[in-house]
């Protein structure tokens, strides 16, 4: 039983079908998992009872068309609300909080057949892209356990680097499920905006934070997305299609924008972009037509910082207000970032976000895929709070050494962290990919011929 674990989703889903191993098989492997590889720290609430309750039902009930993720063991991130099992958002002002719906995704993965274990451990209100919290701690990352796992969705990526989930779910601002999903080399899809249904979001109108979905392989993430990308009758946003699903894009002739510094704007270590040149290389070898090429950013980091700050001064200003010790340094610094701006600031930096959106359509009609770093560095060690320094450049704040991500996300498309290889050390580096908004099938159609290539996703750590 303990072999289930290694299986990706799809191979998980085809065993269940073919009825050798039954839903409760497969909770009970990850169940075991989770307890053998404690020490990453990666599912925080854990609910074997609900989740066997679950798979006992799914049992007696079969696998049927209806159900395309039946008695697939899944990790819920800790900022999406859960029907009755708890949601601590990593803050200890929610420590105990016990929502009574589901997130409309979960709701779609549960309606589908998902069995949700647990809970997988986020930044404070995921804020950050290493997953620490006064509430669980750090989530270590299971190539070397004295590094990070990343974040925000790091407990999630953790999770299914460790074999204790078989999919799981993240979301993204500024990087949130590309970063970790490089940290632990795993897939992480940040969709076109408004391709997951944004029904929980308090403002509609910003295309910065969309819901994604995470898995071991191109497939797995596929799956997840065509239960959780439809359209939501009372989420009144346009949505672009998925597209057909389960193609390979021929690597002959494909377009290809390589942007290893994002046109210069970024400091990037030498590690990660030594992995990179191999992975490029491979592709100019394979039939790519691969060009230096960037898009427009200029203005991108500062536009994203402007925007961020003001949605964190109006999600939780006033409760900073009342508790600031309820809040760490690096979240009240942004709260307080998003005070000083004026709605003239505010308005011109949405402005040049539709700007960068436009100059991006411009860019991906000459160009099939831009691939850049998911993210600067390495994962670094647990200790850390933030890198301070990217090949010897300061990163004055939390979000510097973030930006290969945070630029990406003002250009309003999918952007999706593929494993690209190993450093010296053994620790893993992901490469962005990036396709025009509402491409989002055809990207994953890119990224599973990448992966057919090069066999990193299969790639198991030693715990």
């Amino acid at each position: 039983m303990d072999a289930l674990v290694d299986l990706s989703a799809v191979e998980l889903r085809a065993a269940l079908e073919r009825r050798e191993a039954s839903a409760v098989d497969a909770v009970s492997a990850c169940l075991a998992q989770i307890e053998r590889s404690s020490v990453v720290n990666a599912v925080v609430t854990v609910d074997a009872e609900g989740a066997l309750a679950r798979a006992r039902e799914l049992d007696a009930h079969g696998p049927s068309a209806d159900l395309p993720l039946f008695g697939l063991p899944v990790g819920i991130k800790d900022t999406h609300t859960t029907s009755g099992l708890r949601t601590t958002y990593g803050s200890v002002r929610h420590s105990e909080h016990v929502p009574d719906h589901d997130a409309l995704h979960v709701e779609r993965m549960r309606a589908a057949g998902a069995i949700v274990i647990g809970k997988t451990n986020v930044p404070e209100y995921a804020a950050g892209s290493h997953s620490v919290n006064r509430v669980f701690g750090a989530t270590r990352n299971p190539y070397a356990i004295d590094r990070s796992a990343g974040g925000s969705s790091g407990g999630a990526a953790a999770a299914l680097a460790a074999r204790q989930v078989a999919l799981a779910d993240g979301s993204d601002m500024g990087g949130s499920l590309r970063n970790p999903a490089s940290f632990c080399n795993v897939v992480g899809l940040r969709p076109s905006p408004g391709l997951v249904p944004p029904s929980e979001a308090s403002n509609f109108l910003t295309p910065l934070t969309t819901v994604g979905p995470m898995g071991r392989t191109v497939d797995d993430v596929e799956l997840l997305l065509s239960v959780i990308a439809r359209p939501h009758g009372r989420t009144p946003v346009a949505a672009p299609h998925l597209g057909e699903p389960g193609r390979h894009v021929p690597l002959a002739g494909l377009r290809v924008a390589w942007a290893p510094d994002l046109g210069g704007r970024i400091p990037v270590e030498p590690e990660v972009l030594g992995v990179l040149e191999s992975m490029v290389a491979l592709l100019d070898d394979n039939g790519a037509h691969v060009s230096l090429a960037s898009p427009e950013l200029d203005g991108a980091a500062e536009a994203f910082m402007k925007l961020r700050a003001a949605e964190f001064e109006s999600e939780w200003g006033e409760a900073a207000d009342a508790d600031p010790e309820d809040f760490n340094e690096l979240l009240t610094w942004n709260i307080r970032l998003g005070r000083t701006l004026s709605g003239r600031d505010i308005m011109r930096a949405q402005e040049r976000q539709s700007q960068l959106m436009r100059e991006a359509t411009r860019f991906l009609a000459e160009y099939d895929v831009l691939l850049a770093p998911a993210a600067t560095t390495a994962p670094f060690p647990i200790d850390w709070d933030y890198p301070r320094s990217v090949a010897g450049e300061a990163q004055d704040t939390y979000l510097d050494w973030m930006r290969a991500a945070t630029m990406i996300t003002m250009l309003g498309t999918p952007a999706l962290s593929l494993p690209a290889g190993f450093t010296d050390d053994g620790l893993p580096i992901g490469v962005q990919m990036v396709s025009a908004f509402g491409s989002d099938a055809r990207l994953l159609g890119t990224a599973r011929t990448f992966e057919s290539l090069t066999g990193y996703s299969s790639h198991r750590p030693t715990l």
